[in-house]
Parts: structure tokens; sequence; C-alpha cells
């Protein structure tokens, strides 16, 4: 059996960690109803840094499919991301965040043919019904648009997920993660001008949110994440991502003050017992696995969880 190292394991949970204190930040430090303006400049700086740090392009035959995954992962991602943390409460942002694995699933038969085992069928329909009473037994009003954009940012992350799979990138994580933070934050520079005008003046507290996202909650976290994907199993790495949304409906209860009843604990654990039956794979599919994705290190399921 594979030993873990505790260093190994902290470092990799730092990322859902700081992923998961999103909500938030959005919500106490950030100037409001700025979803554009957030996602420009969690995106844009930091992908040009990795970019200087890595130092290489897109090979021939690669810019258009950077384009494409850029767009999905970070150009239409971050931005609903931050639709949701602006408009939902946080816990309930990242416990939807945390189906991920499950779209991923759904889109990997549909793009690519690779089918779900029952348990991983059984675990979707767990998570979903989780996810249901989460929605249906929060209490007060919940935002229609919020919704909208929380499951939108599930679906458009996962299909991005989905595509690096299909499309066996060139070279490492981190340097495709560039090329989609710059992708993706060139693409909402001018949409965030357009729709929410120049940037507001930014006081000491907006900055100090911004750049926790942008260099604890992009650039270290991503750092962290793939040097888990290396060092560790694949299935470890995916439970390690769910440090997420207890990190996120934690900092909700405790800082914020959002109801936490057992509606929703009932919810946020089989969402949670959910993803974990999802992730739980036969011999043969791990078999697979070190077949044909020992260069990605894990299979796109267990890169979800990134926000």
């Amino acid at each position: 059996m594979e030993t873990i190292s505790w260093r190994t394991l902290a470092l990799t949970a730092f990322a859902p960690a700081a992923w998961g204190t999103t909500y938030l930040v959005t919500e106490r430090l950030l100037p409001p109803d700025r979803p554009l303006l957030s996602a420009t400049l969690r995106a844009l700086p930091t992908g040009l840094v990795l970019l200087a740090v890595t130092r290489r392009l897109p090979p021939p035959g690669w810019w258009w499919r950077a384009i494409l995954l850029g767009l999905c992962n970070i150009g239409l991602f971050f931005p609903l991301l931050f639709l949701a943390a602006y408009r939902l409460p946080g816990g309930l942002a990242s416990t939807l965040q945390a189906t991920s694995p499950l779209a991923v699933m759904a889109l990997a038969a549909l793009v690519i043919g690779e089918r779900a085992g029952p348990r991983r069928i059984a675990g979707a329909g767990v998570g979903l019904l989780g996810v249901t009473l989460l929605v249906l037994r929060s209490p007060g009003h919940l935002d229609a648009l919020g919704l909208v954009a929380a499951f939108g940012s599930v679906v458009v992350s996962a299909l991005g997920f989905v595509l690096v799979k299909r499309w066996t990138p060139p070279v490492d994580l981190l340097t495709l993660v560039s090329w989609q933070l710059v992708v993706g934050g060139l693409a909402l520079l001018p949409v965030a001008w357009l729709f929410e005008g120049p940037p507001p003046h930014l006081g000491a507290q907006a900055v100090s949110g911004y750049l926790w996202l942008m260099v604890a909650g992009t650039g270290l976290a991503y750092w962290c994440w793939f040097t888990g994907l290396r060092a560790m199993p694949a299935g470890a790495v995916a439970l390690v991502g769910l440090v997420n949304p207890v990190v996120g409906t934690g900092l909700g209860v405790v800082v914020a003050g959002e109801a936490f009843g057992w509606p929703q604990a009932l919810g946020m654990v089989l969402v949670l017992g959910g993803v974990v039956a999802g992730q739980r794979s036969t011999s043969g599919g791990r078999a697979d696995q070190r077949r044909s994705g020992e260069h990605l290190a894990a299979r796109p399921d267990e890169l979800c969880g990134a926000a």
C-alpha cells in the first residue's frame, strides 16, 4: 500500500481550503456586484505570472484548443462562480460546486463515450438528491440567477475537464493552467469594461481580497493542487478536494452567521457522500487510468473542485 506523507496531504489540502474561502471573501471584501471585474483580476494577473514562469506557449495545432479550454475553465467559469458567490449563501454555493465530478461523469459519457459504472451512477443519484434537498429546504428566498450561475459554472468547467482528457495536453498541467488563465483573463477584460464600466476605487479591504484570491486562491492553490496530483493516488486527491465545501460551509456558518439546520446538514452529507461513492472505481477502471492517463496524474473528474 502506498504511504502518503502528512506534508503532501497538507500541501494538497491547502488548495481546496483556499478555494473554499472564495465565497466569504467575495461577500465581505470585494466591491459589490462586480463578478466580471473579480473574475478578470483573479485570472489575468495570475496567468501572466505563471506564463512568465513556465515560458511556454501553445504548440502549433494547440492554439484553438487552448482558447476553447480557457473560455470554458476560466472565461466562463470564473464569472459564473463569482456571480453565484455574490448571490447565494457561501455554504450552499460551495456545496453545489462539489457536484462537479458528477457533471464530469455525465459529460464524459456524452462527449468521449466514457461510461460510468453502477457505483458512480448511484453516487450521482445520491448527490443530486442532496442538491435538491439543499435548494428546496434552504431558509429564506434563494436567488434564481445565483442558482443558474452555480450550476452553469459546474457544467462549463466539467466540459473543459472532459476536453482536456479527450485532447491529451502536450505539456504539464501548470503550463496548461497558465494558458487558460491568460486566455480567460484576456477574454474577460473587454467584457468586464463594457458591462461593468471602469473599475471602482479599491480600498485596502478590496485590494486584500483580490490579492488573496490571486496569490493564495489561484497561483499558490493551483501549484499545491498539481503537486498533490503528481505525488498522491488520484482517488486520494479527489477526497481531499471535498475540503472545499467543508471550508465554505464552515466559514458561512461561523463568520457570516448562515443558517445550518438538519436539512442543510443532510443535504451536504448526501452531496459529499455521492461524490465519494462516485470516485470509487473498480480495479479495471484503475488499470484503464494507468494506461491512458498517466500524463495527467488523475482523471478529469478528480481534477474538479478547482474554483
